[in-house]
């Protein structure tokens, strides 16, 4: 496994902006406007190292963040998606959101943390993550 990235939402983007970059040093390394979601996603990564942080920001959002809310989830890289999701669904772990796409699932860690599993690449859809998808099992 491979640690890739920390997502938090933020509700002002310039001060975000500001504070990682200007101020502790962090550079963007992509942006993805996703306005069929009104959200941005930028990626930010120090100078050493492979992790990044990911800020959301979703456009019009007057939600304060608090109690944890602004933290999203951790992201790690796996080899096989499938597997991977096999594993944990055996040893009792709660499956958020399938890998029906061959590439990403999210998990709930014992303490609720969110965990998103990506695929290095995509995988062809496979049985049973696609047909359990409206099944009420996720």
């Amino acid at each position: 496994m491979k640690l890739l990235h920390t997502m938090v939402r933020v509700s002002d983007l310039d001060a975000s902006l500001h504070f990682y970059c200007d101020l502790l040093g962090f550079k963007e390394v992509r942006r993805h406007e996703v306005p069929e979601g009104k959200f941005t996603l930028i990626f930010l990564k120090a100078d050493e190292g492979e992790h990044e942080i990911e800020l959301t920001h979703n456009w019009g959002s007057t939600e304060k963040y608090s109690d944890g809310r602004n933290f999203g989830h951790l992201a790690i890289q796996v080899e096989n998606i499938y597997e991977s999701c096999q594993k944990l669904m055996d040893a009792g772990v709660t499956i958020n959101r399938p890998p029906r796409c061959g590439h990403m699932a999210f998990v709930r860690s014992p303490d609720g943390i969110s965990i998103e599993l990506l695929q290095d690449g995509k995988l062809a859809p496979q049985e049973p993550w696609v047909s359990m998808e409206n099944t009420g099992v996720w």
